[in-house]
């Protein structure tokens, strides 16, 4: 049964708040946005934002989990894009620093993220989307004999913050060669892990 007109109008506010939204706190920063400017620029009313979220915090939740999405996608697709399950590994974390350090995402997913909803909350967000991918490979790589067998989780978080502390230096790095450099040295880190 299709949605009705109500339903798709709100769902057409809902989606044009995160929207412009997601715009403006990449380009201005969580603490530089206020609901006015957020209402003003998507033309709608308190109301209807207040219909949709309880308050700025929980729409950056939203544009968050959306930003961490669209990354997770973008990992999932250059790893799914190899058949070798070593390649599929390095594909996805080299695609990861390219995603992350890319416009409209760095800031929200690893500046204003953690800062905004706390460290814990923004964790289990990166473990549902991101991290969880990551374990996954490096299990499938264990099962196959190409990554020695050991506990998944930490060399899952080490390499995760290890990428995420890349991505954060890269944002603000004003030199060329500083990504190519970061992800040869991405290369080297994963290849010590083969058995």
């Amino acid at each position: 049964m299709g949605q009705t007109a109500r339903e798709r109008q709100r769902e057409r506010t809902r989606r044009r708040l995160l929207d412009v939204s997601r715009e403006l706190f990449a380009t201005e920063g969580y603490g530089a946005v206020g609901l006015a400017e957020i209402v003003a620029a998507a033309e709608v009313t308190k109301g209807a934002l207040y219909h949709h979220f309880s308050g700025k915090a929980d729409l950056f939740r939203a544009v968050l989990r959306e930003v961490q999405e669209d990354v997770g996608r973008r990992v999932a697709g250059a790893a799914d894009a190899r058949e070798d399950p070593w390649e599929r590994l390095t594909a996805g974390c080299q695609e990861f620093l390219t995603a992350a350090t890319g416009p409209g995402i760095q800031r929200i997913m690893l500046v204003d993220g953690p800062a905004v909803l706390g460290w814990n909350e923004w964790r289990g967000m990166d473990e549902e989307s991101s991290a969880r991918h990551l374990g996954e490979a490096l299990a499938e790589l264990m099962e196959h004999g190409v990554v020695a067998r050991q506990p998944v989780a930490p060399l899952a978080h080490l390499l995760s913050g290890a990428m995420n502390e890349a991505a954060l230096w890269l944002a603000t790095s004003a030199q060329p060669q500083d990504m190519a450099d970061t992800r040869a040295a991405l290369a080297r880190l994963l290849e010590a892990l083969r058995a």
